[in-house]
């Protein structure tokens, strides 16, 4: 902005401003803008990577006691018998100062009972000043917030801001619409093949975890007898599995059974794309889920999905072993933290080479 300004006054101090054209005076300014902001967004994003190693100088100051966080540092200064922030001395505060006058970033590794006297003499100190608490580990705080002038950890934000939930939400409405509309005469044939196959109702209601751990009724076509539904999840199905119809074995490898949780995703029981509900019972090596990985109930922070990054990378069908829950929880925790409107277009489009799949019986 300050080049334009000094174009345009330099084009007027000379009278020269009826020979620069308007529109492109403006075209340049806001193509400049763009490009700038492009590349300053790609250099910061690939500061590591264009610079090598670390481009910042992050210096640790640790009394030689207490537990040192993980990663590199520039310079680690060992600050006993150097520094106590407790005794107020001009001289000590000249000494840290001279210590850490080059440092982007300083980290303070001491004991807890030092902590609050080292935040006190580092907010003169003009760098980022952090105090390393090795017990917030075990939360993952994402920040650190105020109520009421208390300081308060920020330990869960939603991955999704509102905007977000807005786009996704009329993505699912979208598609789910459309393709309710588009495959209307195959739901109505399956719904009768299913029907003249065995007796019993035309849809499977089954209770599943959702979003925010509330439990909904998933919708799918009964592919099973009656007799041997399984409402909790307890037993998976299996490859020759007897409770099977010859109907649902047909629809269960097409994947076409779960065609009805299009009208879940139309309630806002469900999404499109996102992390696939699990039965209440469901079992891997003979454990339920949450027993497995104690991450398992973050993945419920979004709407489940009709599909999903595990189940397009092959992850789905029965878990004999604890690794075929955590490969699947790895994916939905990698979709929750990376997730993007077009990777959603992405998903969708990668599910309809894995419709029909090896583990799908």
């Amino acid at each position: 902005m300050l080049a334009v300004c000094t174009v345009i006054l330099v084009a007027f101090a000379f009278q020269a401003s009826e020979d620069f054209p308007r529109a492109l005076m403006l075209f340049g300014t806001a193509t400049s803008f763009l490009l700038i902001t492009a590349a300053r967004y790609v250099f910061v994003s690939n500061l590591r990577q264009i610079i090598g190693g670390n481009p910042f100088n992050v210096m640790l100051l640790h009394d030689g006691e207490s537990s040192v966080p993980a990663g590199k540092f520039s310079a680690m200064v060992p600050i006993q018998g150097r520094f106590d922030p407790d005794v107020h001395d001009p001289i000590m505060y000249d000494r840290l100062a001279r210590i850490i006058a080059n440092a982007d970033r300083v980290v303070i590794a001491c004991a807890p009972e030092k902590r609050v006297a080292w935040a006190n003499s580092l907010k003169s100190a003009n760098v980022q000043a952090e105090i390393f608490v090795p017990e917030l580990d075990q939360l993952a705080p994402l920040g650190v917030s105020a109520y009421a002038d208390t300081p308060t950890v920020i330990v869960a934000v939603g991955p999704l801001g509102l905007f977000d939930r807005f786009v996704k939400r009329l993505f699912d409405l979208a598609v789910s619409g459309v393709a309710v509309l588009a495959l209307s005469p195959l739901l109505a044939l399956i719904a009768l093949l299913v029907k003249l196959d065995s007796p019993g109702p035309i849809l499977f209601k089954q209770v599943r975890i959702g979003c925010r751990n509330e439990m909904f009724r998933i919708w799918k076509f009964r592919s099973m007898f009656v007799e041997g539904s399984d409402s909790a999840g307890h037993r998976s199905a299996s490859r020759e599995d007897d409770r099977i119809t010859r109907v649902g074995r047909f629809i269960r490898k097409t994947s076409m059974d779960e065609l009805p949780q299009l009208f879940n995703v139309l309630r806002g029981d469900m999404s499109i794309v996102g992390p696939r509900p699990h039965a209440l019972g469901s079992r891997a090596a003979e454990k339920l889920f949450w027993e497995i990985d104690g991450r398992y109930w973050q993945r419920h922070s979004v709407k489940p999905g009709l599909t999903g990054l595990a189940q397009v990378r092959g992850y789905r069908g029965a878990t004999p072993f604890e690794n075929d829950l955590r490969n699947r929880l790895q994916a939905d925790l990698e979709y929750l933290e990376h997730w993007s409107i077009w990777r959603d277009v992405k998903i969708v489009l990668m599910t309809f080479r894995v419709l029909s799949h090896g583990n799908a019986y």
